[in-house]
């Protein structure tokens, strides 16, 4: 199996909106890989949330996306496309919270703007979902799983 040193950029963030919007390019692989749940970056946030389901939540915050709409159509984007950092979300309250939210703010924003993942780590969490919708909802399970990753992957060349 040919490996790529490829990465893809996740986000590409609209300063004017201080929100995220996923790049054409991880939203084109993302959805041709099975990545795309509700949106696609829903299993990077049960990464970013100690592997925790609660991680599929980070980007709900619809009353965010709404206050930003006019601005959003105005700068010809879908304010249901917007992601953004909504500072609670990234403290539990266990042992802390050891750094204000606005801290929380520009740390998740920094971190998010450069956030890049290999085309290795796509293929192998895409190559997960599709073994567990073999098992459990084997109609929603990609066939051609594998003649995808190679088709990304000779189009990335």
């Amino acid at each position: 199996m040919k490996k790529s040193n490829r990465t893809v950029r996740i986000f590409r963030y609209i300063e004017a909106l201080d929100a995220f919007v996923v790049t054409e390019e991880y939203g084109r692989i993302a959805e041709a890989l099975g990545l795309a749940e509700w949106n696609p970056v829903v299993w990077m946030g049960r990464l970013f949330t100690l592997d925790n389901d609660y991680g599929e939540h980070w980007f709900d915050n619809w009353e965010l996306r709404e206050e930003r709409r006019e601005e959003a159509r105005a700068l010809g984007i879908d304010e249901n496309e917007l992601l953004i950092i909504e500072p609670q979300r990234f403290q539990d309250g266990r042992d802390g919270p050891c750094h204000s939210p606005e801290q929380r703010r520009k740390f998740w924003t920094d971190v998010l703007r450069s956030l890049e993942v290999s085309y290795e780590v796509l293929f192998d969490e895409a190559r997960g979902i599709n073994a567990r919708a073999k098992e459990v909802f084997p109609e929603d399970s990609i066939a051609d799983l594998e003649s995808r990753i190679e088709r990304i992957l000779s189009e990335s060349t």
